[in-house]
């Protein structure tokens, strides 16, 4: 998929990962993201492995999955155009939480640990607006958690 700067740059600014960033703070993140292509069935990233990078999907569809301790798999969300994952590893440098499989052929943007890091140390202001834009995404995603427990327990006790 040929993307030209303008077309991928109002992409970038339409995702939750890039809003807010000054033209300057988006073309430096976009100077350091690597785009990245897998086929349908492709695991992108597996449960327990290291990971130093995080994605932002520009189209596909993918199946994030996380293995229960009885060993069965859960699914736990899909993500389209648009979405991120993989921040958490930048966060809190940990193995992967989850398992990332592509359903269709996607096209994802990698935006590496180090690359991050090159970020703080080029545009402090740009690195502080992509960490409140993945800090905004995990509370979403919490609150999602949150309301899905509440639901599953509620609905228990009937």
């Amino acid at each position: 998929m040929a993307v030209n700067a303008p077309e991928m740059k109002a992409f970038l600014l339409a995702t939750p990962f890039f809003g807010g960033l000054s033209d300057t703070g988006l073309d430096l993140l976009m100077s350091m993201l690597v785009e990245c292509r897998f086929e349908a069935g492709a695991t992108v990233v597996a449960e327990g492995e290291p990971g130093r990078s995080m994605f932002i999907v520009r189209s596909g569809r993918l199946a994030v999955r996380k293995r229960a301790t009885s060993g069965s798999v859960i699914p736990i969300s899909i993500l389209e155009r648009g979405d991120f994952f993989g921040e958490m590893t930048l966060i809190e440098m940990q193995n992967r939480s989850a398992t990332v499989v592509a359903e269709s052929s996607t096209v994802l943007y990698e935006l590496t640990a180090q690359k991050l890091y090159a970020c703080y140390k080029a545009d402090i202001h740009a690195y502080v607006i992509v960490l409140q834009n993945i800090n905004r995404e995990l509370c979403r995603r919490l609150r999602r958690a949150d309301d899905r427990f509440a639901g599953h327990q509620v609905g228990e006790d009937n």
